[in-house]
Order: structure tokens, then C-alpha cells, then sequence
């Protein structure tokens, strides 16, 4: 291998290794009674639909979707889903 290709593979390698160390994970919670209507994140706790996308209606205390934890409340929305 050449001196060059040798150093492109080794920058390659830390670039690549800082960018994934810059990359924190942003921290999520299920929220309920948040999502528009089509913008729920998966099926409904009471069975109506199974599917991401299939809300209906807006703010539905049955569908949820991922909010940035600590917002849920703050956005009006409950953290458990409503008693059957």
C-alpha cells in the first residue's frame, strides 16, 4: 500500500470515529395525545389501527408519537396512554 492510501485510511478512521463521538443521542419519551392527524409515530394503545401515519384526527389521547424528553407535558400531552 502507498504512503498515500495509508494516510487517507487513517484519516478516514478518525474522522469517521470524532463524528460518532460528536453524535449524542437526543433522549425521547412516547407522548400521548400530541400528534396530528397522520403523524403518529405507531399503533394506537386501543387496537384501532396498527400503523404509523393512520391517526385521524388531531390530538387523539390514543395515538402517540416521540417528543424530546422533558417536553410531553409542557406540550399539553400525557406520558401513559388512557385506560381502556
Amino acid at each position: 500500500m502507498s504512503n498515500k492510501a495509508l494516510v487517507a485510511v487513517a484519516l478516514a478512521g478518525l474522522l469517521g470515529s470524532s463524528l460518532a463521538m460528536a453524535a449524542d443521542p437526543v433522549k425521547t419519551e412516547k407522548c400521548f395525545g400530541v400528534a396530528k392527524a397522520g403523524q403518529n409515530d405507531c399503533a394506537t394503545k386501543n387496537g384501532t389501527h396498527s400503523c404509523a401515519g393512520q391517526g385521524k384526527k388531531d390530538m387523539d389521547l390514543n395515538e402517540w408519537k416521540k417528543v424530546p424528553a422533558g417536553t410531553c407535558e409542557k406540550m399539553g400531552g400525557k406520558m401513559e396512554a388512557p385506560k381502556a
